[in-house]
Formats: structure tokens, sequence, C-alpha cells
């Protein structure tokens, strides 16, 4: 089995070139774009190492395929589908949560049509599915140094392109008309009562920053608001000599909005973006080192000995045991 980049590059390519050849209203042009865009994904993924496509198991039986010593007698097991998708959620900055969920929505739609007896692409329209698509493939070629044309073709990429356009310009009419619609709302109020909901707003965030939020901006109300996200890449590790501790800085990208004041809520970067509250942030986190290596402070050795003694029933030198 191959789980290098480059065929599951080719492959991909291929199967999209098998759903060009059907119509769009044809059920074999979803499922022919479900499968390239799981092997594109794959390619994605063993880009960065090949080992990672191979199923885990506690005896590294398939991982050792992925690295050419496998047992002949026990074949090789891929990493299922959802756990790619998760796995480029992880790895990927481009590839959201959002995508994630494009793309196992699709997979679903495959796995009806190929394991049951239902045809799953006739009541699944492109319209539903088209602009996840092609954003999920954006989002995966940029790893792999490719672009939609190298993927799609010239006239299947400015498709792709057009579409995207448009699912950028719907998202960000709707965001702007609920953030008018949230400002309109908070400027009705009372002066104290306004007042009275950015001081508590202000008041709950920061409480949530020591909760892993991140404060901002409300866009409706411009009151104190925060947004929650995902971790980007590997966290960056620092020792502060002035105190011993360990201070662990990790890159957020954002995902979620909320406002306490005027009740504005968005999800998905898309959304964020068009707010201007999408912005990648840092978080930092303080540990002592008994605290970072879950190790026991000195200070508190004796204590948890005497309780650990008199827990289990140690015996002190004196006493005599039976042996018989």
């Amino acid at each position: 089995m191959s789980w290098e980049r480059d065929p599951l590059w080719t492959k991909a390519r291929l199967f999209f070139e098998y759903a060009r050849e059907h119509d769009r209203d044809d059920p074999r042009f979803g499922l022919w774009c479900a499968l390239g865009l799981e092997l594109l994904a794959r390619a994605a993924v063993s880009s960065v190492s090949p080992t990672l496509l191979a199923e885990p198991d506690s005896e590294h039986r398939h991982l050792l395929h992925a690295l050419g010593l496998g047992n002949a007698k026990v074949g090789p097991q891929s990493l299922g589908a959802v756990k790619v998708f998760r796995l480029c959620e992880t790895i990927f900055p481009y590839f959201s949560s959002e995508h994630n969920t494009a793309a196992i929505a699709l997979i679903n739609r495959r796995n009806a049509e190929l394991h049951s007896g239902i045809n799953a692409f006739d009541d699944y329209s492109t319209q539903h599915w088209i602009a996840g698509l092609y954003a999920c493939c954006n989002a995966l070629v940029k790893p792999l140094g490719e672009t939609m044309e190298s993927l799609l073709g010239a006239d299947e990429a400015a498709e792709a392109a057009r579409v995207l356009a448009v699912n950028a310009h719907e998202v960000k009419q709707r965001v702007c008309e609920r953030i008018a619609r949230y400002k309109g709302v908070f400027s009705d109020k009372l002066e104290d009562e306004r007042a009275a909901a950015q001081a508590e707003a202000s008041s709950v965030a920061e409480r949530l920053s020591h909760q892993r939020h991140h404060r901002v901006i409300c866009p409706a109300c411009r009151s104190t608001a925060t947004v929650q996200g995902d971790e980007l890449g590997a966290a960056n590790i620092e020792h502060d000599n002035t105190c011993a501790d360990i201070v662990v800085k990790q890159a957020i990208a954002p995902r979620k909005f909320s406002c306490v004041a005027c009740g504005l809520k968005l999800d998905g970067y898309a959304e964020l973006s068009v707010a201007g509250v999408a912005d990648q942030y840092t978080r930092t986190t303080r540990y002592t080192p008994e605290e970072y290596y879950e190790l026991i402070n000195p200070a508190d050795y004796d204590e948890i000995g005497r309780i650990a003694r008199e827990r289990l029933g140690f015996c002190n030198s004196e006493d005599e045991y039976d042996n018989e």
C-alpha cells in the first residue's frame, strides 16, 4: 500500500477528472468529488509524513508498513477518513473546523452511496455542497505547494473561484446585517442600561480571559467581548530565568465570538473575518517546574509520605511479621 504524497496527489487529480466527465446533476459527479477530496486530504497529510496515514495500534504493525518494515502476514491499515480530516484541521492552519464539517458531510454521503442501498447524491444537489468542496480543496492544495488549477484544471478552477467569491459575498452580507441588527437593538437601550451592560461585559471578559478566551472589541456595541479558537502548530516553550517559571506560548486561530453586552455571536473564521475579529493571537500560560513536569514539591514530600504510610498500613521497625 502506498501512502506517499505523489501517488495520492496523482490519484486525487484523476478522481476529480472522472467527476468532470459527468453532468453536475449526475450523482456520479458528487461521488467522484467525494473520493477525490479524501485522496487530496491524504496527500496533504502525507506531505508532512506518510507515517501519519497508518492506523495506530499497540504493536505499531501498520506504522511499520509505512516505514517499509511491515510483516507480510499483517496487511497495512489506513487511517479512517474522519480521522484524516481531523488531522488536517490539527496540522494545517488554513483547514478550519468549518472545512472539516463540510468534508465530513460529503464523506458521509459517499459512505451511504457505497455501503447502503440508497442513492445518497440524488437528493443532495451540488448547491448544498459544492462551495464547501471548493473551500476544502483550496485549503488543502496550499500545504502541497499546489494550486486549484493544478488540481482541477483551468476551467474548473475558474468556476471554483467564482463560487467561492459568491459564497464570501453571502457570508459578508449575512454578518453585516447581523451586526447592524444587534447594534440597533443596543443603541435603543437607555444610557444607564448600556453602561450597565458594558460594565458586565467587561467583568465577564476579564474572568473568561483566565479561561482560555481572548478579549476583543465587539463590532456591534463596542463593548469588551471574547473569542475562542483552535491551536495552531506546536507551542513555543521558554524558561523565565528571573523566577524559574516555564512559559508556554501557543498560537491560536479564532473560531467563535461572543458579546455579553449586546448578545452578538459569530461562528467560524469566515464570519469572524468579516467582523474584523479574526486576528490570530498568542495564548501565554505560565507553569512552575513542578506543575509543568508534574513533579512533587520537595516541601510536600514528608507530608505525602506520612499519609501514604498511614493509608497503606506500613509497619515500624519494631513490628514483627507472621510468616506462617
